[in-house]
């Protein structure tokens, strides 16, 4: 590995952190605001009905749903809306850490399992501009940016991995 291709990769580890950065800032105000959708049925429920609202569009899957073939339908038909109706997206590789920032328990003990309600499906996460001037943020803007020089390269949904804590 030559030193050029050591500071490149360098750098680019270093932006996908600041993009991981970025996306806690907008997950954290967007659920502070009450402009998050979470689910995939109801993603799709509100890109049938307010699409020119949505600001980001963010699908979330580990290796285990890499294999679900259902839900990799419900990515490509989600991927394709996006992309027609100009919506940011991105694919989150963990779930895990995507859930801790949305305040929801991933690992309850079995004691709470038992009798409790489905966890919430958080395969696909949408994040709603509200209607109030004021969300000129910069941490959506660097997270546009960065989809939009995705898409530049050839590459529609960019992977990110956020940052553990």
């Amino acid at each position: 590995m030559t030193l050029e291709e050591f500071s490149a990769g360098e750098q680019k580890t270093e932006r996908m952190d600041k993009v991981g950065d970025a996306l806690e800032e907008v997950l954290s105000k967007a659920l502070s605001q009450r402009t998050i959708t979470v689910g995939v049925y109801e993603a799709a429920k509100l890109l049938n009905v307010d699409p020119d609202n949505v600001v980001l569009c963010l699908l979330a899957a580990d290796e285990d749903d890499d294999r679900d073939v259902a839900l990799q339908i419900h990515f490509t038909l989600i991927q394709a809306f996006c992309c027609e109706n100009d919506i940011n997206i991105l694919r989150v590789s963990n779930p895990g850490r995507l859930a801790e920032l949305l305040l929801l328990e991933t690992d309850a003990g079995p004691e709470a399992s038992e009798g409790a309600e489905q966890p919430p499906d958080l395969h696909c996460v949408l994040v709603t501009n509200p209607h109030s001037s004021q969300w000129k943020d910069p941490a959506l803007s660097q997270l546009i940016c960065f989809c939009r020089e995705s898409r530049y390269m050839d590459q529609w949904v960019p992977v990110i991995n956020l940052p553990e804590r």
